[in-house]
């Protein structure tokens, strides 16, 4: 296939093979533009149903749009062999980092958020992936996930899987796991329940596969594993999962409840949605970046209210406290129009405070993401010229990209006014360039030992 022409794609190198098809690194010769192109196995169309199907689905999902999904650019054949041309994404998967040790707890709710986030956003399109796993979710060398493979997996439902009651019985996964083991095995342990027992399946199957994938990022194990596939099935729908606090120290109680939701073997009792999940995981690395404990909730509760106070968007607090303001000042002077010193502390001062606070919060909110990132061990100068925030580090991994990338968001999204910051986080920087960054006027921090 090497240097052969597709359509109008030159295919350069191959990139992989696996159960769902060879992928290979080609070029859009229309749009020079770099693209992934998967050759689907034949059994997978032979079927014209199912081929039909799967074209459906594939131009479907190729409309969802968001930062966290893979995009499919097209799905065509060509001598009988379908094909789909995705966007190229560099970076590894989560089960590359997983193996590689590459992650640490904040980088993997922050990766996890990413990915509820894009599930939320095809979910509300009408998509299911159906196939989340550590090897479906790419990590780019900028710390951003992408979900991979959206529209592929309902090639393994052969059509009218799911039409009868039989299909409610094990056995077919049963004996799907035996007949295709070196295929299925790679997403049997992602599987949700109902799709172990062979049923229909919605959203809450991927939030099921997602609640797998962050229980295998912060434990460093799956929740569900047998010593056959057979015994994987039969774990993941009717076993418990040991705590993710009993296989690791110091994670919260909030992220077990969070997995816990997930994992629940009726799909009634999981997160209803993906956004709500998105926002919980959230909640759970705020409370681990602030080392809120979750055995004090009402404390967590207030501590979450302030914060939330303390980074609201103009509209959630500029505008009702000059409201208020506005409504105090028609007061004061409707029954004290000739006491104007009242005036000076009720109206002036809170206004002069809100328009120091507001004027300075650039600078504010560039120092909070300075004084986080300063405690990364890895991490020893940090300067800003204009927009550009650069961080050098020692050694920059993923979750070191994964964590400056998502906190320099935070300012930008908590910014009322400017241009947006960007990160650059350089490593191995020579004598030199070390040397001419130090000289600079907008060094931020420096260790003590750089």
């Amino acid at each position: 296939m090497l240097g052969r022409t597709v359509k109008h794609y030159r295919i350069e190198e191959s990139l992989g093979k696996g159960g769902m098809g060879v992928v290979y690194r080609a070029v859009d010769t229309r749009l020079q533009r770099p693209v992934a192109l998967k050759f689907l196995p034949a059994e997978f169309t032979r079927d014209e149903e199912r081929k039909r199907r799967f074209f459906q689905e594939a131009r479907a999902a190729s409309a969802v749009n968001h930062p966290a999904i893979a995009q499919i650019y097209e799905v065509d054949e060509e001598d009988g062999a379908a094909f789909i041309v995705m966007e190229l994404v560099a970076g590894k998967t989560v089960r590359k980092l997983l193996e590689n040790r590459e992650l640490d707890l904040l980088g993997a709710l922050e990766i996890a958020g990413q990915v509820a986030g894009g599930l939320a956003r095809a979910h509300e399109a009408g998509i299911v992936h159906r196939d989340i796993k550590a090897e479906n979710i790419m990590v780019t060398p900028d710390g951003h996930a992408k979900i991979l493979d959206f529209g592929l997996a309902k090639l393994l439902e052969p059509p009218g899987a799911h039409d009868s009651p039989s299909a409610e019985d094990i056995s077919h996964l049963e004996t799907l796991a035996r007949t295709q083991a070196g295929m299925v095995l790679g997403t049997l342990r992602y599987m949700s329940p109902e799709q172990a027992r062979g049923l229909s399946v919605d959203h809450r199957s991927d939030i099921f596969s997602l609640g797998i994938v962050v229980y295998e990022m912060v434990t460093g194990q799956p929740p569900f594993t047998g010593n056959s596939p057979v015994d994987t099935l039969h774990a993941i729908a009717f076993e418990e999962t040991r705590p993710v606090s009993a296989l690791k120290a110091n994670l919260p109680a909030s992220l077990q409840r969070v997995i816990g939701r997930c994992l629940r073997k009726r799909r009634e009792d999981r997160y209803p949605d993906a956004r709500e999940l998105a926002a919980d995981l959230k909640a759970v690395q705020r409370e681990v970046e602030s080392g809120i404990s979750g055995a004090s909730p009402l404390k967590a509760r207030l501590e979450e209210a302030l914060r939330s106070l303390r980074h609201a968007t103009p509209g959630a607090w500029v505008v009702p406290a000059l409201g208020a303001a506005v409504v105090a000042l028609v007061l004061l002077l409707a029954f004290r129009p000739d006491d104007w010193l009242p005036l000076i502390f009720v109206v002036g001062l809170p206004a002069l405070f809100a328009y120091r606070r507001f004027r300075n919060r650039r600078r504010h909110l560039l120092r909070r993401f300075v004084a986080k990132v300063r405690k990364m061990p890895e991490v020893h100068m940090v300067s800003v010229s204009g927009t550009e925030v650069t961080v050098v580090a020692d050694k920059a991994l993923a979750k070191t990209y994964v964590r400056i990338n998502a906190l320099i968001d935070t300012v930008n999204t908590q910014m009322f006014f400017g241009d947006p910051f960007t990160v650059n986080v350089r490593e191995g920087l020579s004598t030199e360039e070390a040397r001419s960054l130090m000289s600079g006027s907008g060094v931020l921090f420096v260790r003590d030992d750089a």
